[in-house]
């Protein structure tokens, strides 16, 4: 049996999930999945697409579908979107997770770099979740996700284009909940903070940033992946009916 909860609400629904290939991504994959949800999910990964289907139990929900996709990419994005429609009928539930949290010195920052950084983080947020307004709309209501991040909250260093996209996904997420609210249309962020993805313990996690771990957080130990898909059900299920324009920080205290 398992120790998280059960959503009835989510049976059957139809969601969509952005970078949904690696780290937190594969997490709200599996998790949706297995309340019985209907899900579609894009990345750049087919790789790594292949192995988390193939792990995939079977017996919960249909088999996930996977379509290649760059966000930064919007026609392409609309029309995985179109296809996850097609296979699975309208989407109730989106999740805004692609994102990429490239370091990056001020000094070296040029406009390219600076566009696609909003590109990546930021823009596909905005216009996937145009893409399913009249799905939502046609089911009565529908429940947007915004990840976030707590980097620009604790003031991260090393990251300033990456920080900026992370603190206006609250305004647009504030900004869409109250345009889409008379419609039923929930719209929040979820917000996590120092997660052991692959990446991330590949990449950053040192001796010196876990003391910075342990000293920061309330809580003993380590965040991980399913933390963020815990609360993303919640987010999406019908037990959040009146949660709205809020962020939910899952970052076991520290910011």
């Amino acid at each position: 049996m398992s120790r998280f909860a059960t959503y009835p609400s989510l049976q059957g629904r139809t969601v969509f999930i952005s970078g949904g290939t690696t780290g937190i991504g594969t997490a709200f994959v599996e998790h949706f999945h297995a309340q019985g949800a209907k899900v579609g999910f894009v990345g750049r990964n087919r790789a790594a697409a292949d192995e988390l289907l193939g792990r995939l139990p079977s017996g919960a929900g249909p088999a996930p579908l996977f379509i290649p996709c760059d966000v930064t990419d919007i026609d392409a994005l609309r029309e995985a979107i179109a296809q996850t429609r097609a296979a699975f009928g309208p989407i109730g539930v989106l999740v805004n997770n692609a994102a990429n949290d490239q370091r990056h010195a001020l000094e070296e920052v040029t406009p390219e770099f600076w566009d696609q950084c909003m590109n990546v983080n930021l823009r596909h947020q905005f216009f996937a979740a145009q893409a399913v307004l009249d799905d939502m709309v046609g089911l009565g209501g529908g429940s947007i996700i915004n990840l976030g991040s707590i980097s620009w909250m604790i003031k991260g260093a090393g990251y300033p284009a990456y920080a900026t996209c992370k603190a206006a996904i609250h305004g647009l997420t504030r900004s869409l909940a109250k345009d889409l609210g008379k419609r039923n249309i929930r719209v929040n962020a979820l917000v996590p903070g120092w997660v052991m993805t692959d990446k991330q313990l590949k990449m950053w996690v040192t001796p010196e940033s876990e003391r910075d771990i342990d000293a920061n957080q309330c809580l003993p130990g380590r965040l991980q992946s399913e933390d963020i898909a815990t609360m993303a059900l919640f987010l999406a299920a019908d037990d959040s009916r009146m949660c709205t324009a809020q962020s939910f920080v899952v970052d076991a205290g520290w910011s």
